[in-house]
């Protein structure tokens, strides 16, 4: 019920702009009576196995009064034995009657730690192999070596990808919807391993090295923005501090905050960057959330930087200051730019075009424009010089 309830309350905009309120109203009366069921039970059954238990503890002690005040009458046991016996008997047997609501709370306990544990026992499809090795510092050169990969039983998602990029190089990453932009940067993460060919970092088959040790080395910035409650000098900070590494000064805050265009923002809030994000960062608009992600993967000066769809919640002004300020956030670094949105791109070093899991095309984007392609297609009807049907 609780589980229900809270994915609800994640995506009650959702719920409110469909008018689906009555359905999910229906859905978790549904939910509420079946607890409401199982409840009844366990209360109708703690309502007679109580009152036994108690009933069976005042009778022994009565008995056990009886025979103790017989024996006393007879010489038998002396009428202090007897009062400590009473004392003592009374001590141990009436703590007994908790035992009906300890049992029950133990099974409360029992089950919700059978969901817990079955959840954390689950072993992750992807492990580091045994002889897996400590991955250091990197020069980042990222290299797909006839990769083949799909979800599952799905679709073949790439199919044969061969592309590299070198140190310090900075790609551009384009396509239609699911032509595997975004799964490049999975299997980059190891959050997936490839079915087929290899991933190599530096010459270095991702798999053959330590998740944490490759991860260290690749910064991201992602569609999808998660912020911590706490404050915004704590979510910048936190792609170091969480790590088990140094806490960042507020001056190295400030530095990649003023970088990923955020600054300004925070300068006008009265707390600063102390200011108090609230839970998934609600406290801040989407581009606000997307350009604090950048200021954090900023922040940990990782030698691979991956912006998948990082300007995609941004306005048109705040993307324009950060593609101008692109240079500045991939210097020194390898950058993988994944985007849909052609405009943040166009001044890469190269751009790649995927499509059905290969790359078709290849270029800047002057030269991709004039061979009238693909990109092509896909940059004229952004930029409105054709009608889409």
């Amino acid at each position: 019920l609780v589980a229900r309830l809270e994915n609800y309350i994640a995506v009650l905009l959702a719920i409110k702009s469909l008018t689906a309120e009555s359905a999910e109203r229906e859905r978790v009366a549904a939910a509420s009576d079946a607890y409401r069921v199982a409840n009844h039970e366990a209360i109708r059954l703690q309502t007679v196995f109580i009152p036994v238990i108690r009933m069976a503890i005042a009778l022994g002690f009565a008995g056990s009064l009886v025979i103790g005040g017989v024996w006393a009458v007879r010489g038998d046991v002396a009428a202090s034995t007897l009062v400590l016996f009473g004392m003592m008997i009374q001590r141990i047997l009436w703590p007994m009657t908790r035992l009906g609501t300890t049992f029950d709370e133990y099974q409360r306990a029992h089950s919700s730690a059978a969901r817990i544990f079955s959840l954390l026992d689950t072993p992750p499809r992807v492990q580091d192999a045994p002889d897996a090795l400590a991955l250091g510092d990197v020069r980042g050169e990222v290299a797909f070596d006839a990769v083949r990969f799909r979800y599952g039983r799905g679709n073949v998602v790439l199919d044969g990808l061969t592309l590299c990029v070198a140190p310090g190089e900075t790609v551009g990453i384009a396509g239609p919807t699911g032509a595997g932009k975004s799964t490049l940067i999975k299997l980059l993460l190891r959050l997936y391993d490839v079915d087929g060919g290899a991933l190599r970092i530096d010459g270095r088959d991702v798999r053959s090295v330590r998740q944490h040790d490759l991860r260290r080395q690749i910064a991201v910035v992602t569609q999808d923005v998660y912020l911590f409650h706490g404050t915004i000098r704590e979510n910048i900070a936190y792609g170091l501090s969480a790590d088990g590494g140094r806490e960042p000064g507020l001056d190295e805050v400030v530095h990649a905050a003023r970088v990923a265009h955020l600054h300004e923002f925070v300068e006008t809030l009265p707390a600063g960057y102390e200011t108090i994000v609230g839970e998934r960062g609600i406290k801040l608009s989407g581009g606000q959330r997307q350009r604090l992600s950048i200021a954090r993967a900023i922040l940990k000066r990782a030698p691979i930087l991956v912006l998948d769809e990082a300007t995609s919640s941004v306005d048109t002004e705040t993307e324009r200051e950060i593609q101008e300020n692109l240079a500045r956030i991939t210097a020194g670094c390898t950058a993988l730019i994944v985007a849909h949105r052609l405009s943040t791109i166009r001044h890469a070093d190269r751009i790649l075009v995927l499509d059905e899991g290969r790359v078709v095309e290849e270029g800047r984007h002057d030269d991709l424009v004039a061979r009238g392609g693909l990109y092509a297609d896909l940059w004229n009807v952004q930029s409105g010089n054709v009608a889409v049907a």
